[in-house]
């Protein structure tokens, strides 16, 4: 399976893209620095520079040739500004789904996070809102397409070792963290299971194994 990743120098992308290496796939992850090319490669990816807030959604399609899927994990970061969470959390991700539907791409996993869909804590940064709404706009955006997306909302990303064992639902009140390495291990679950196609799905730890809890959802 060849699987084109934005945002492929991220945590959870790198780690994805080792699981994907590592089980045969050939992951390609867009970049925008080339520098961090050999870290991709380290990692059993492919690295194709691109920067996702200037290429057009014709070259971009053109790095997606026979993909099976794409995954957007990309974001602007923590110390970024509200403009590039607009540009990059939100613009990028449909960028990417225009992308896939000019290369013919039909399988979508876009990477979210829990807060969307729910009302802002009091006291909330001007940061914090930004993202929410970048990121609520780009699943709305990915879902008004004809495509096979998933979105995925993690809870609070650690980087502590995997467990393996996790809580995977339709959107609801749960609230707890996850590790970036459980993540990476939904994400090839989720591929894998193209049932999944049209859910949103939040992830937390619990108790259920990874593929116990995707084979659940159908």
């Amino acid at each position: 399976m060849r699987v084109v990743i934005a945002g492929g120098h991220g945590q959870i992308a790198l780690k994805l893209e080792r699981l994907l290496a590592a089980r045969g796939d050939s992951p390609v992850g867009l970049v925008r620095n080339p520098a961090h090319g050999d870290d991709l490669r380290a990692a059993g990816a492919e690295a194709v520079v691109c920067d996702l807030e200037s290429i057009s959604a014709d070259e971009l399609a053109g790095h997606l040739k026979d993909a099976d899927a794409v995954i957007f994990a990309a974001g602007a970061g923590p110390n970024s500004g509200t403009d590039r969470k607009d540009t990059v959390d939100r613009a990028a991700a449909v960028l990417l789904a225009d992308a896939a539907r000019l290369a013919g791409v039909r399988r979508y996993l876009l990477v979210s996070s829990m807060g969307v869909g729910r009302p802002l804590a009091a006291g909330s940064s001007e940061s914090w809102a930004a993202y929410i709404a970048a990121k609520s706009a780009a699943e709305d955006a990915v879902r008004d397409t004809d495509l096979e997306w998933t979105v995925l909302r993690p809870g609070g990303l650690i980087d502590d070792a995997p467990t393996d064992r996790i809580r995977l639902e339709t959107p609801g009140t749960m609230r707890g963290t996850i590790t970036r390495a459980d993540v990476a291990a939904v994400l090839v679950a989720l591929l894998d299971a193209p049932g999944t196609a049209g859910l949103t799905l939040e992830l937390i730890a619990g108790d259920t194994p990874i593929p116990d809890a995707v084979a659940a959802l159908g």
